[in-house]
């Protein structure tokens, strides 16, 4: 074609849009939605997270999702499902909490309706749902079904396992992002190389596959109901860090008004993520997904996403596991103390020798020197007055 008019062609291709995959991490503390149960039960805040993930997936093709459940002492798959999870006990053993199955709250059902004490019938039998969305719901409910049978209501504590929910999510997107990767070039290619033919075409088209945008966008989206557990402090914020490395978001939405969760507010900061609190109307919490979370990180840099006024970046200390407002920080590991330690004490981290100089010791008042004042035409001023001016002469 070029031969016959000069002209040069070129080919355009369509480019299709970056998978967006979105982590949930779900707080699944008995004591905080029994706490929450009569403003917001689990069943109903679960049918309102279904329908935002369905919106999600329904944004593109290759968009993809995971649940997990942060529990009172570990994370829990709930979609997609792990491989090695446990058989459920016995049905005997259930316990309900926050109204879910019960008090005429929302029936957790399966895939075609039928009750969560029968088996779900096959994938595909009901023609009301597409097969992807009724696969990650019956997941999901089986899964949260199992987890509520195996928990034990004699040691709950009141913190949720948060950390423990994030390095998960952390492993889970890295594997995820290993698959989209773009393949390297191999070392036996000749045009890998600047050397190749097309005058060195290879090399440039190495440089360009290195600089072209990342194959995956991935973002993690906690739904707190507990407050912060102090013990937990470094390991969150490890995970905090690491997700800021990768420039990973990590989106917050508290629900309960009881609860302040401080380290996940300093998570959303780190990270350039959205913090919102919808304690004042929980029942609201689709309204708060589909408006504030549902924009992804491409979608969020056309957008003008709420912004924190505040925000509790309190440390926990490393002795007594207490948030505090002022605290003593070690000059070789960073490691933060509620009391000052003894004299010639050790960092209780790294064992170093720690000093506080003259902390505490009142600062030394100099007085102030008397300035000279100034003769104008040999004359002193008045010390009355201050002024410059002398006594007229006769």
């Amino acid at each position: 074609m070029n031969r016959i008019d000069a002209s040069d062609h070129y080919e355009v291709t369509a480019t299709g849009q970056t998978p967006s995959l979105l982590v949930v991490v779900l707080d699944t503390n008995p004591r905080a939605w029994q706490a929450l149960g009569p403003t917001l039960s689990i069943s109903a805040a679960l049918a309102n997270i279904l329908v935002f993930v369905n919106a999600h997936l329904a944004f593109g093709n290759d968009n993809q999702v995971a649940v997990l459940a942060a529990h009172s002492h570990r994370a829990v798959w709930l979609y997609p499902k792990s491989p090695n999870n446990s058989s459920p006990k016995s049905s005997s053993k259930k316990k309900r909490f926050g109204g879910l199955g019960g008090d005429g709250d929302v029936e957790m059902t399966g895939v075609n309706g039928s009750s969560r004490n029968t088996k779900a019938a096959p994938l595909g039998t009901s023609a009301n749902k597409y097969p992807q969305f009724a696969a990650i719901e019956s997941s999901i409910l089986s899964s949260l079904q199992a987890l509520i049978a195996e928990t034990d209501s004699s040691d709950i504590p009141y913190t949720t396992l948060v950390a423990g929910a994030l390095t998960t999510a952390l492993s889970y997107i890295n594997k995820t992002a290993l698959s989209f990767a773009p393949a390297k070039p191999s070392s036996t290619d000749p045009n890998a190389s600047g050397t190749g033919n097309n005058n060195g075409s290879g090399g440039a088209a190495a440089v360009a596959g290195a600089q072209q945008a990342p194959g995956l966008h991935a973002r993690i989206l906690v739904v707190s109901v507990s407050d912060s557990a102090p013990s937990q402090y470094i390991a969150t914020m490890n995970a905090v860090f690491a997700a800021a490395h990768a420039r990973i978001p990590v989106d917050t939405l508290s629900l309960s008004p009881h609860a302040a969760p401080t380290f996940l507010q300093q998570a959303a900061f780190l990270t350039g993520g959205s913090y919102a609190a919808a304690s004042l109307n929980p029942r609201g919490l689709l309204a708060y997904l589909m408006l504030g979370f549902l924009p992804d990180a491409e979608a969020r840099q056309h957008l003008l996403q709420a912004t924190q006024d505040r925000v509790d970046f309190r440390a926990a200390c490393f002795c007594h596991r207490a948030v505090v407002d002022t605290g003593f920080v070690c000059s070789v590991c960073l490691s933060i103390f509620c009391e000052p330690p003894p004299a010639d004490a050790g960092c209780l981290t790294c064992g170093t020798r720690l000093a506080l100089g003259h902390y505490g010791s009142k600062p030394a008042v100099v007085p102030r020197r008397r300035k000279k004042k100034k003769k104008v035409n040999g004359v002193g001023g008045r010390e009355e007055t201050g002024s410059a001016t002398g006594t007229p002469a006769p």
